[in-house]
């Protein structure tokens, strides 16, 4: 296994994707965010993350005091226990990546995405990712770095808002005469 915090998903759904313009949660620092939805068939994926936390919690031990600590903050979390209630986390881990500078976002064939209804919550792609110990104000643990996007392809928004393309159809001037 090769020595390093940084992994490369295989397929999964994006949700809660702030990557285009920064946001402040609970009155932090504005950042580019995105909620990673990984599926537990995904066992690779699941085990380059958990080898690259074990990473960061090596090279984070001096910041953990010497020791890692048995209350740690962990980034991996399971959606059938985390997310009961929420349907796309059903059968998934999911990891929240957040990172103050705006992640490159790529189509399947690498090609820049500049247009941001292309990139959404609910699409599937991959996600390059770096893991990273933090202690700050008594909290401790591994956070998960945002670093680049590649969506593979379009999947049902979860929004909750229903695209305009959807609730409209083409209409002449002359169908709306009374």
């Amino acid at each position: 296994m090769e020595n390093t915090t940084k992994v490369v998903t295989g397929k999964v759904r994006f949700s809660y994707a702030n990557v285009w313009e920064p946001k402040s949660i609970n009155g932090g620092d504005e950042k580019y965010s995105v909620s990673i939805i990984i599926p537990k068939t995904d066992m690779k994926t699941i085990a380059d993350i958990k080898a690259a936390i074990e990473r960061a919690k090596k090279d984070g031990t001096s910041k953990f005091g010497g020791k890692v600590p048995a209350n740690l903050k962990l980034p991996l979390r399971d959606g059938d226990v985390d997310r009961p209630d929420d349907e796309a986390y059903k059968d998934s881990y999911f990891i929240n990546a957040n990172s103050k500078d705006r992640p490159g976002i790529v189509d399947k064939n690498v090609k820049a995405i500049l247009d941001p209804s292309e990139f959404y919550s609910g699409c599937y792609g991959r996600a390059s990712i770096t893991f990273f110990a933090f202690n700050q104000n008594g909290s401790k643990g591994i956070a998960c770095g945002l670093q680049n996007l590649q969506k593979l392809s379009d999947g049902e928004p979860l929004s909750g808002r229903s695209r305009a393309e959807d609730d409209f159809t083409t209409a002449d001037d002359d169908d709306f005469l009374a």
